[in-house]
């Protein structure tokens, strides 16, 4: 038996509109909004009774899914936003993109910080990771050629 497909990456945020702003302007869509709430929820995740707002966003070619969640209930307990990229654990999210120097353009005006170089890899790709909102790590790969 093999798995269908990865269905989506979960991202947990403070400021649920502006991480939507962000990822827009990356040019993911706006699948949904909803709030899941309940002790059902909660046996999902182990949490017990909680409360959560989330956003769904989809990449252009519809394969690929970010879920944006914004804990109402309980509080969060960790934040590992500026974990170093070599950090143990989930830590970052790549994103294919057709032109990476006017992707960083319009994301700096989103306060989209380069964490290191744009480098290129052996004449393949041309890569970079950024801060986006809340510091969260994203990757960006232009291929070339």
């Amino acid at each position: 038996m093999a798995i269908k497909r990865m269905d989506n990456v979960g991202i947990v945020v403070e400021d649920l509109d502006r991480a939507i702003e962000f990822f827009v302007e990356l040019g993911l869509e706006l699948e949904g909004r909803a709030t899941i709430e309940g002790e059902w929820a909660g046996r999902v995740t182990g949490l017990g009774d909680q409360h959560v707002e989330i956003a769904m966003m989809k990449t252009p070619d519809g394969h690929s899914r970010l879920e944006l969640s914004r804990f109402l209930r309980p509080a969060v307990i960790a934040d590992h936003r500026r974990a170093p990229v070599n950090a143990l654990g989930y830590l970052r999210v790549m994103f294919a993109v057709d032109d990476l120097d006017q992707t960083l353009a319009r994301l700096d005006k989103h306060g989209a910080e380069l964490v290191g170089e744009v480098v290129d890899y052996q004449g393949v790709y041309r890569l970079c990771y950024i801060r986006g909102p809340e510091g969260l790590l994203i990757g960006l790969a232009e291929e070339l050629g």
